[in-house]
């Protein structure tokens, strides 16, 4: 049985965040980039995971 301390981490290419791997991601580890979806649709300039009402706030009147 294998720990989650041992399994292989990646470093998210838009946050610079690592995250571990995960069973969903078995076939396709090498292809994944991203930490989450949200790191996908937030631009470069609003990276950070925990600070979403700066993305939201230019998006409305």
């Amino acid at each position: 049985m294998r720990r989650k301390q041992h399994l292989p981490q990646k470093d998210c290419a838009q946050c610079q965040r690592p995250f571990p791997w995960r069973k969903k991601w078995a076939c396709c580890w090498n292809e994944v980039r991203y930490c989450s979806s949200g790191a996908v649709v937030v631009p470069s300039s609003q990276a950070s995971h925990g600070d979403s009402t700066k993305f939201w706030a230019g998006m409305y009147p």
